[in-house]
């Protein structure tokens, strides 16, 4: 049995149809309203910040994939985070099954130094300090042998289907429905984009390859890092509309965020965007050297197909 804890997210629907590809038709998905992604996939709601609903959303597993996620709220981030983790490694342990942690970087300096899994953390924030916190309660739990995981980190999404992240929220849904991108503070630093497919793939491969356990991962994303100026640019061209954008300032970001909670709540993560982010994949590319990493273009190429697909005329 493999069971995505937050199944109802794009990493998690991605994540179900590669596994049912390629390695169980045996899948669970949990999630407070859970729904197929295949037709024989098993459903089961439950709340993993109850102790108890999280232990049965695990019982029988062999690996479980945490993809959950929280809205950018910063204290329900604080409240939630570290009950959630408590209560999925406790129900791990008890239930002998391996664990997937799908991780961001927000712990992680916010400078131009290179990022790899020996990056020490330097969070900037209560959003960072807390994903710090549980990434630290796995690994001390990977240390003592309570538990058999791994963490797998990516950088900034971008994707097809429902795709959370800045760059589909900003740039990518606002080309799509005809208005202006925003870009945050600066559009000349190189961005790391990792694709939402790809994401999925990789932790798939990793969590079913025994050696990947005991360590920390960086999934595999496109070397070939753009600007934000550049990957518009790319993007209007592919799917046929102007490169116009928009630079929001600081004091515009400020302003709005007066209004606009989920604004506010985003603030402490404005200094990446103010240098290049240079998120490294190395390990993963030396270990799994036959694993193809869709390329920006291939990217932008398929988020653009599926909005036509879905009944949206091609400008």
């Amino acid at each position: 049995m493999q069971t995505i804890l937050g199944a109802s997210g794009q990493i998690g629907r991605e994540l179900a149809l590669e596994l049912r590809r390629q390695i169980s038709e045996d899948l669970r998905l949990v999630s407070r309203a859970p729904r197929k992604v295949n037709a024989d996939d098993q459903l089961l709601a439950a709340d993993l910040l109850d102790r108890e609903q999280t232990r049965r959303a695990v019982a029988g597993s062999h690996t479980v994939y945490l993809t959950a996620g929280l809205p950018m709220d910063t204290r329900r981030w604080v409240a939630q985070w570290p009950l959630l983790m408590h209560n999925v490694i406790e129900a791990c342990a008890a239930e002998n099954a391996r664990l997937v942690f799908f991780d961001n970087t927000y712990m992680y300096p916010q400078t131009a130094v290179p990022q790899t899994e020996n990056t020490a953390f330097a969070p900037h924030g209560a959003k960072g300090r807390v994903r710090a916190e549980i990434a630290e309660a796995l690994l001390d739990a990977m240390a003592r042998q309570r538990v058999q995981a791994m963490i797998c980190r990516a950088p900034e999404f971008y994707g097809p289907g429902l795709t959370q992240s800045i760059t589909n929220a900003t740039i990518l849904d606002r080309l799509k429905s005809g208005q202006t991108p925003k870009v945050f503070l600066r559009d000349d630093t190189l961005r790391s984009l990792i694709y939402t497919p790809d994401a999925s793939r990789a932790m798939a491969l990793l969590g079913n390859t025994a050696q990947a356990y005991g360590q920390t991962w960086h999934l595999p994303c496109d070397d070939n890092r753009l600007t934000y100026r550049q990957f518009i640019e790319l993007a209007a061209q592919l799917f046929g509309v102007a490169p116009r954008y928009q630079v929001l300032k600081h004091w515009q970001l400020r302003l709005a965020g007066l209004f606009n909670q989920t604004l506010r709540d985003a603030a402490e993560l404005l200094p990446r965007y103010t240098v290049d982010n240079l998120f490294v994949s190395d390990k993963f590319k030396h270990h799994f050297p036959n694993f193809r990493t869709t390329s920006l273009r291939d990217g932008l190429e398929a988020i653009h197909a599926e909005h036509v697909s879905a009944g949206h005329p091609s400008d």
